[in-house]
């Protein structure tokens, strides 16, 4: 309990970008007001949601009705209500109040991304796409306080200083601000008399500790004060927590190897700090929450990798902005949901309360009458030649080693990929894998790959206003950097198609890819019924039954739970005669000797959907039985041997079974259920005709 006076407490709200809360916890405590809770190291959370319905928009009011377009930075002050920097179209602030009321404040702005709190209420927003940090006084007046709004790169008064798409920003109780320069790769500060100087970084990005320009940094996004005033900085670029001291010195905390491509902290954009020294980081891409100790150990909080108690199963899809309370629970900016989320601490051995998250809504662009395609003719007709879930394998001979996350759109080598929807970029590093085969960009619902990233076919750039080109000194391409914030328009270029030719579009954010199949292409048409070309049944030790009698397979009616297995495939209009997609839905049903179905088998059971993109490691050798897939891009055809008594739904995957001791022995038909997208059901080579003895 506070022992004095609200007026004592309003000296200390809000004292630094998503930590306020929690320095103003550790001078109360340091104070002997009260005394907080003690940070535990891996605690079990539990997940409420704290605004926002999950579909994408601006709707203020109660907060299960409030919508968010891209929530991606959070504040709090001593009064318990959050701060939201909206960056949706149009960029705003919003607010929550204790009571779960959402409003908007005054002003508008350019992607807004980062927020915070100085002593006396002001909210300072760094205005991504607006190149400038602008305040929002108490009384609802807003102000640019440094920035002329062109990006580029200049210290000096405020009014004339330059920001290249600034993302994170903290305040301290002496009046100076720190900010995130994130293209920059710089740490600057605005001083209470308005000069604004360089504190850390060398200008372009790289990974070295020093002191001022002997330092480097990769895309800095937040930042936040710890109780000892340092600076800690989310350094994107190199997966990397940093501390930067008042005097310019940087050091590295923690670091994800840079060959990890699992690694922890990859995708960190979000960092806040308790009260004890604890710090919690968000993996933006990742969909998980890190905690630091102290004493510098890593540990996965919430999200997928997490060992803790029921905390791998918290739903997050793209966790960014990150605030705490005086009670330690920990609010989640969670931007691909469109929500805001929290996590509190819950007894060990109770399972996370997670039945009031909604699912996640199906991208807007599902709902569009047509969405172009991204080569040319956009509004003509293209080859699909791979879809969602279809089993891949790796260099090393795996070849169930992963799911195919999207859709393959033939195309030529060098070939424009063109944007399909007007969109605007959210991740602060959209671009991956420069002059790899895989080298992709993520807009905002769409994701492009296999293409060279802004670049022409000769590797000349396509538009320096929203691509720029990095070169190393023989004048190689080393980086294509593309801003948070930047728009894209239906038809505007974004690459070209690399060795590979073709383009993989993929619908959804990272950790909530649904098939793209679900958007409706000009020309596209599919009145081909799936193939099965055999079905067969595994026992429990997973080896295949072979036992025949008068035509029909023996299973054994006492052995055990058996599999189910259907060798089939999809084709849509006008596919080359050798091409095999993968199916859309998958089922089974049992029919008695007579033809008619079988007790609890009255309609197919659909055990599997490919709506979503299944995210856990093992889904492939779930879905896929053994001898499925193939090598990576060989000639060989895909076998898609579907496991057909495994479950797949709504992106989870998880192991089934069907035990035939549930029917009394005698004949049987197992008939498979094989539907493409479009509602095509296959109808030859469906039936297995068994004995159950």
């Amino acid at each position: 309990m506070f022992r004095n006076s609200p007026r004592k407490l309003a000296l200390v709200v809000g004292l630094g970008l998503m930590a306020a809360a929690a320095t103003a916890v550790w001078l109360l405590a340091t104070l002997g007001w009260f005394t907080p809770p003690p940070t535990k190291f891996g605690w079990p959370a539990t997940m409420t949601a704290v605004a926002g319905d999950g579909v994408r928009g601006h709707v203020d009011g109660a907060a299960n009705r409030a919508r968010f377009g891209d929530p991606f930075a959070l504040a709090m002050d001593g009064r318990g209500s959050l701060y939201v920097a909206d960056a949706g179209d149009p960029g705003r602030i919003r607010k929550i109040a204790p009571d779960g009321t959402v409003t908007t404040l005054p002003g508008w702005f350019d992607t807004p991304s980062g927020l915070a709190l100085d002593r006396a209420g002001n909210l300072f927003v760094a205005d991504t796409g607006g190149n400038a940090v602008r305040k929002i006084s108490p009384a609802g007046i807003v102000t640019t306080i440094a920035g002329d709004g062109t990006a580029g790169y200049r210290d000096g008064p405020a009014a004339q200083a330059r920001f290249d798409g600034p993302i994170g920003i903290a305040a301290d109780d002496q009046g100076d601000i720190y900010v995130a320069d994130s293209y920059n790769d710089r740490i600057r500060v605005i001083s209470p008399d308005g000069q604004v100087r360089t504190l850390a970084g060398a200008g372009a990005p790289g990974f070295a500790d020093g002191k001022g320009v002997g330092a480097a940094f990769d895309t800095p996004t937040a930042i936040a004060l710890d109780r000892h005033g340092r600076i800690l900085v989310a350094d994107s670029g190199n997966d990397a927590l940093r501390n930067v001291e008042r005097d310019g010195r940087v050091s590295t905390l923690a670091r994800t190897d840079p060959n990890d491509g699992a690694g922890l902290l990859q995708g960190l954009v979000g960092v806040a700090a308790s009260w004890d020294g604890y710090v919690y980081l968000s993996c933006y891409r990742r969909g998980r929450i890190v905690e630091m100790s102290p004493a510098g150990a890593l540990r996965v909080l919430a999200g997928p990798g997490s060992t803790i108690d029921g905390n791998a199963a918290l739903p997050l899809a793209g966790p960014a902005g990150l605030a705490l309370d005086s009670s330690g629970a920990l609010y989640v900016a969670d931007a691909s949901a469109y929500a805001v989320r929290k996590l509190s601490p819950r007894t060990p051995g109770t399972p996370p309360a997670v039945a009031a998250i909604p699912e996640a809504a199906l991208p807007a662009l599902v709902h569009a009458p047509i969405v172009p395609w991204p080569v040319e003719p956009q509004f003509g007709w293209h080859e699909v030649v791979g879809d969602m879930g279809e089993v891949r394998g790796n260099y090393q001979g795996e070849a169930r080693d992963h799911l195919h996350a999207g859709l393959d759109i033939s195309a030529p080598v060098g070939a424009t990929v063109f944007a399909s929807a007007d969109e605007t970029v959210r991740d602060p590093l959209p671009d991956w894998d420069v002059e790899g085969l895989s080298e992709g960009l993520r807009i905002d619902q769409l994701t492009y790959i296999h293409m060279r990233v802004g670049r022409t076919a000769t590797g000349q750039p396509l538009d320096s206003a929203r691509f720029q080109i990095l070169r190393d000194a023989q004048g190689l391409v080393t980086r294509v950097r593309v801003r948070r914030g930047t728009r894209f328009r239906v038809g505007d270029p974004l690459g070209t198609i690399n060795r590979m030719a073709h383009v993989h579009l993929e619908l959804g954010a990272p950790r909530e890819k649904v098939n793209a199949l679900l958007l409706d292409f000009p020309g596209f048409g599919d009145h081909v019924a799936p193939h099965i070309d055999q079905v067969y049944v595994l026992g429990g030790d997973g080896q295949r039954l072979t036992a025949m009698e008068k035509g029909r397979l023996l299973v054994p009616a006492g052995g055990g739970v058996v599999s189910l297995v259907a060798d089939a495939w999809d084709q849509v209009d006008n596919n080359a005669a050798r091409r095999r997609l993968g199916l859309y839905r998958i089922g089974f049903q049992i029919l008695k000797a007579d033809g008619r179905p079988a007790p609890g088998f009255e309609r197919p059971r659909i055990t599997m959907e490919f709506d979503r993109m299944p995210t856990s490691a093992d889904a492939a050798k779930i879905i896929y039985a053994p001898s499925s897939g193939d090598t990576v891009h060989s000639d060989q055809q895909t076998k898609f041997l579907y496991v057909v008594t495994n479950v797949l739904r709504h992106g989870r995957a998880e192991p089934g079974g069907w035990n035939p001791a549930d029917l009394p022995p005698g004949d049987y038909t197992i008939r498979i259920h094989a539907a493409d997208r479009a509602g095509n059901v296959a109808s030859a080579g469906r039936d297995l005709l068994v004995t159950l003895r």
